[in-house]
């Protein structure tokens, strides 16, 4: 391994046992694309995001408010979800544990930036549609599981209904918007 190699790793461990550790959610865009790189035996994913406020002024219209940058930091499982489902301009939710990451830059300038190591990372809901593909989720559309005789899940017969169904409407899902 390389004296770079172990510096991070050294780096990482010492992330991994802080006594004291401040979590913090961000709600932003991925700025970057992903970078996905092996650290020892390990699969680290990397990538920047914004999250950037806005306000309301007295005309009503909107102006640009603070941002944040955050380098966030996958390992583990959310390698595998994160690189698979999300890339550059991605609305995503992290969360995670931040600390601030202390380097020398190329001139010998010290330097820092704010980091975190990711617990759960996902696309914001709220700003795009995703299809879940996950093993024994079949989705809001599918059907329920088969009734077995006698333990009382058997599905209604026509007539068994306390309703009547003369003129009456079939439900409608929701539409919510935000």
């Amino acid at each position: 391994m390389s004296t770079k190699q172990d510096r991070y790793l050294r780096k990482v461990r010492k992330e991994i046992e802080p006594m004291f550790e401040t979590s913090l959610t961000v709600v932003g865009h991925i700025v970057n694309d992903l970078q996905r790189r092996k650290v020892g035996n390990q699969e680290l994913i990397k990538f920047r995001v914004a999250s950037n406020s806005r306000r309301r002024t007295g005309d009503g219209s909107w102006e640009p408010g603070n941002s944040l940058f955050i380098t966030v930091n996958c390992w583990g499982k959310l390698v595998t979800g994160v690189g698979a489902a999300l890339g550059k301009g991605a609305p995503v939710i992290a969360v995670g544990h931040v600390y601030t990451s202390e380097y020398e830059d190329r001139d010998g300038n010290r330097r820092s930036s704010l980091e975190m190591r990711a617990t759960s990372v996902g696309p914001d809901l709220s700003r795009t549609i995703v299809r879940i593909e996950k093993p024994g989720y079949a989705g809001p559309d599918a059907q329920p599981p088969a009734a077995v005789e006698g333990t009382g899940d058997e599905p209604a017969v026509d007539g068994d209904s306390a309703e009547s169904s003369d003129g009456a409407e079939e439900p409608t899902p929701l539409s919510l918007s935000a």
